[in-house]
């Protein structure tokens, strides 16, 4: 699971990636591509580790990469170290733009880009398909000829490829060309506090296809810099309910399609990341493999429900709240789980 960062040159990306991860990507002179973890935001583990009052705390987390490239083969360089990026945040200058309409057509240059990218991998694709007889089309060459026309007249009419009807199956063969258009993108909007609703210009734009959030890097690195203690006093001094960067890092979690559930102790308070769907034995895996092979049971209870029934495990079981789930169970997100296994 990793989260690239794209944006034009003086977007914002290496400072954003900054102020999510504590890396200062920009101090690594000669690192093309710079990787950073940031923790994710969720006031459900904080109460979890505040109740069991652990020896160790591990929250989720989310892989960020900034890539520095310039040049001509700068687009290259991008394209090999983010090509295993699962998806991608673009960050997008407001902050020097005049009117709205400038911040969308920043968008869109490094939007075309990608379009123009993914187009000529399709195009070389056909090509090398076209000289294959049809009666010796492999299974997932044929699929790829089917495919691949429709996505060329897509990318040419300047569309993106996830907005093409593909089924599971679709996906999984076109798995292996890593095509920008096709994985999940979050729009990034780097404004100025004067100009905050250019970010809405973006929305307007996008509609409902692309998440869009509004960010000032410089007021969110004045916040990242706090100590914890000092924050809230003064981003209600700000009128900020909630740094923009911890709503990029949750929304960059959930649009990979990831949730987690919990395990608690008095050894250690966790949150484990598992994709959204995840059966009970796919989930213990997340832990040891060992878990999924022996897996008997998982002893589930909601976080709401836990909270609900005095935040301990005892009232929860008492209440009928904490209960026995089998191997067809699928796992939802915010789940306190202790796994049976044996091998």
């Amino acid at each position: 699971m990793e989260i690239g960062i794209l944006g034009l040159k003086q977007s914002g990306k290496s400072t954003i990636f900054e102020i999510m991860t504590g890396v200062r990507s920009r101090d690594m002179y000669g690192e093309p591509c710079v990787r950073g973890v940031a923790a994710v935001p969720d006031e459900r583990f904080d109460t979890l580790a505040l109740i069991f009052k652990p020896a160790k705390v591990t929250p989720a987390a989310i892989p960020f990469s900034d890539v520095n490239a310039g040049g001509e083969s700068a687009w290259e360089a991008i394209r090999q170290h983010l090509l295993a990026a699962d998806g991608f945040v673009h960050i997008v200058d407001a902050f020097t733009a005049q009117e709205p309409g400038e911040a969308v057509a920043r968008y869109r240059k490094l939007a075309d880009e990608l379009i123009i990218s993914d187009l000529v991998v399709v195009e070389n694709r056909l090509t090398r398909l076209a000289k294959i007889p049809k009666a010796s089309l492999k299974p997932e060459e044929a699929r790829h000829a089917a495919i691949l026309p429709k996505a060329k007249e897509m990318l040419e009419q300047g569309r993106l490829l996830r907005d093409m009807e593909l089924t599971p199956e679709d996906l999984h063969a076109l798995r292996g060309f890593a095509f920008w258009t096709l994985r999940p993108e979050l729009v990034v909007v780097n404004v100025r506090e004067d100009n905050i609703s250019f970010a809405d210009a973006l929305t307007e734009s996008l509609g409902a296809r692309v998440p869009v959030i509004g960010i000032n890097c410089m007021l969110e690195a004045e916040i990242a810099e706090l100590p914890a203690s000092d924050r809230s006093a003064f981003m209600e001094s700000m009128g900020v309910s909630e740094p923009a960067f911890e709503l990029i890092i949750r929304t960059a979690f959930s649009l990979l399609g990831r949730i987690c559930y919990f395990t608690v102790g008095e050894d250690e308070v966790k949150a484990w990341v598992i994709p959204e769907g995840s059966t009970a034995p796919r989930a213990a895996a997340a832990i040891h493999k060992d878990f999924e092979r022996g897996f008997i049971k998982a002893e589930v209870v909601s976080y709401d429900d836990f909270i609900k029934c005095g935040g301990t495990l005892g009232m929860a079981k008492s209440a009928g709240r904490l209960r026995l789930e089998g191997k067809e169970y699928i796992v939802q997100d915010g789940d306190i789980i202790s796994f049976r296994f044996n091998v």
